[in-house]
């Protein structure tokens, strides 16, 4: 039997420093509030993923003996009491207090003697139920759940696309500003919801999106590698919150292209064709455009590359704009991307406040697309590509220069999106919602024409 170490301590303890969690404390701040030290609270923390590994509205059973009352059944026993006396005096049976004294005792010293705090440890081991993960236990559903989350991408044609070397696991949060692996990276809940549509009959093949969490964070559970958490969006180590970026509006929008003045039809996504863009920048002004459709979610990537001239921190003063996103480079790449769509499924374009859109006007009057523009600070009414571009900086992320991917590896990410089930399309693919329509509007048109 392993050394118990350090006196555990008291379960309400441990609650307590993770009711201080959920308030938003860091965990050496977390552990200073409940009288622990700092590293018993990050170890706490860590080993339990960030997440509390207990219920913490739950009240422990009174069937078992507390550390209290072995810190009173070690006082007594001290005093040379019996194991009735005992019992009385803490109000349980004789046998409850006899089996504890036989059991749980110490005997490191070469006889038996009883000491609270090993008593505790003893009947916390005894305690313990341990039970294999669910994917560690069937090879099948660990495979399907990891595919989902590091398969490999690939182009529509089904050729794959290799991305980025994947940099070496460190333990800790996705790289700050370097290349991240190219994976399908299907969240817990889209995998687990997909799975009931692939294997409708396969009780076996089931798990929840909290048992896949737990199997990436907790260690100790053996079923995922821990470096899988670098295949979630967010990538990080240990689940926490985030925070949110704020922008800053520009003087290019005018009072008709506020989004007040939208079409009232794009508010209630009933009506296909609403798109929501912005920019995802990298490294030395490179960037990614990105479009989504408001109602299926179906994204396009603009593709745009520096112009012929540019040179990092050396492009003449009051010059063109060589970045690849200047007003009339992104307005003819959009313009490019969007005159693909029947008219039908092109009816607005919302837009953030970047000068990007400077030449709206423009882009307006070639491709009849009206351009709305979002109010300042306000993320929450673009949240469709809000969403869609963090899912994006899984494959581009910040600090890395987009510009050295070409229009056939950006448009093999946007397909790895597309065909991802979403639950506000009760599991369908992005394509699968959007060809829908797409196929309507065709059988229209052969009933208007017959």
């Amino acid at each position: 039997m392993r050394s118990p170490g350090h006196p555990k301590f008291q379960r309400e303890v441990e609650a307590a420093f993770w009711a201080e969690i959920a308030k938003g404390l860091l965990p050496p701040e977390a552990a200073a509030a409940v009288g622990v030290s700092q590293p018993v609270g990050q170890r706490w923390f860590r080993n339990a993923g960030g997440m509390p590994p207990f219920d913490l509205k739950q009240q422990r059973s009174g069937r078992y003996l507390s550390f209290a009352e072995r810190e009173e059944i070690a006082l007594l026993k001290a005093q040379g009491k019996g194991v009735r006396e005992i019992g009385r005096a803490i109000g349980r049976d004789p046998g409850t207090v006899s089996r504890e004294l036989r059991r749980n005792a110490a005997t490191r010293g070469g006889k038996p003697e009883y000491r609270a705090s090993v008593a505790q440890w003893k009947a916390d081991l005894a305690a313990q139920r341990p039970k294999a993960a669910k994917p560690a236990a069937d090879p099948r559903l660990r495979e399907y759940v990891q595919e989902r989350l590091s398969g490999q991408i690939v182009r529509p044609d089904g050729t794959a696309v290799a991305g980025p070397p994947p940099p070496r696991w460190t333990g800790n949060n996705k790289p700050h500003r370097k290349d991240r692996a190219w994976v399908r990276g299907w969240s817990p809940e889209q995998i687990v919801n997909r799975i009931r549509l692939d294997f409708p009959e396969d009780e076996s093949m089931r798990i929840s999106h909290e048992a896949i969490y737990q199997s990436l964070y907790i260690e100790g559970r053996g079923a995922l590698k821990r470096e899988l958490v670098w295949c979630l969006r967010t990538g990080r180590a240990l689940r926490a919150p985030r925070e949110r970026s704020r922008r800053r509006a520009w003087a290019h929008v005018t009072p008709e292209t506020l989004i007040s003045e939208r079409p009232a039809e794009a508010e209630d996504r009933a009506v296909p064709g609403h798109w929501e863009g912005d920019l995802l920048i990298g490294l030395e002004r490179s960037a990614v455009g990105t479009v989504v459709e408001r109602t299926t979610r179906f994204t396009m990537l603009v593709h745009l590359p520096r112009e012929e001239g540019y040179r990092h921190k050396a492009t003449p003063k009051n010059g063109p704009a060589l970045a690849g996103y200047g007003a009339t480079t992104m307005k003819n790449a959009l313009a490019d991307t969007m005159s693909t769509l029947p008219a039908q499924l092109a009816r607005s374009v919302t837009w953030d406040r970047g000068k990007e859109m400077s030449a709206h006007a423009k882009f307006t009057v070639e491709t009849g697309i009206p351009v709305f523009f979002a109010d300042p600070q306000s993320p929450w009414q673009r949240g469709t590509n809000e969403n869609t571009n963090g899912l994006l900086r899984q494959y581009f992320p910040k600090g890395t220069d987009l510009s050295r991917w070409s229009a056939e590896e950006i448009e093999a990410v946007a397909h790895t999106l597309n065909t991802r089930p979403r639950k506000t399309l009760g599991w369908k693919t992005p394509a699968e919602a959007f060809n829908e329509h797409l196929l309507s509007l065709q059988q229209a048109g052969v009933a208007s024409t017959s």
